[in-house]
């Protein structure tokens, strides 16, 4: 294998252990669950990334195919990570209503989802299919 592959393979791994370093000092130092939460899911997603781009180049410098496996892991990672998140923070909220008005503002005519049901949206079709009869 050549040096500057291998060079590049240990910075990938160099590199990925720091943000799993961060990723877990943030997670036990920060305060509360929701700033708790952004640390692991973004550093350390950072930091396993990095670790499986650095074996799927390893793969590629030994056998000289890319590996399907580090591709797979990553993909899984990456769609897994922010939805497990996301769910974490809707229990969290849901766990904590006094958190409501902390949130900042939707931007839409209706609240969060999580403490306020959207507007039905039959209601705007059936006034359409009125509006078209009486024409």
């Amino acid at each position: 294998m050549a040096f500057w592959l291998e060079l590049v393979i240990s910075l990938l791994i160099v590199v990925g252990g720091c943000f799993v370093i961060v990723g877990s000092v943030g997670l036990v130092k920060l305060p509360d669950l929701m700033s708790r939460l952004h640390a692991p899911t973004k550093a350390t997603t950072l930091g396993v990334g990095g670790a499986l781009v650095a074996s799927m180049l390893y793969f590629w410098g030994i056998e000289g195919k890319v590996s399907i496996h580090e591709v797979l892991i990553t993909a899984f990672l990456f769609l897994t990570a922010p939805v497990t998140a996301h769910f974490v923070a809707k229990a969290y909220l849901h766990q904590h209503p006094e958190k409501k008005p902390e949130l900042p503002p939707t931007g839409r005519p209706y609240g969060w989802s999580t403490y306020d049901a959207p507007p039905d949206s039959t209601a705007g079709q059936a006034g359409d299919v009125e509006a078209e009869k009486k024409d």
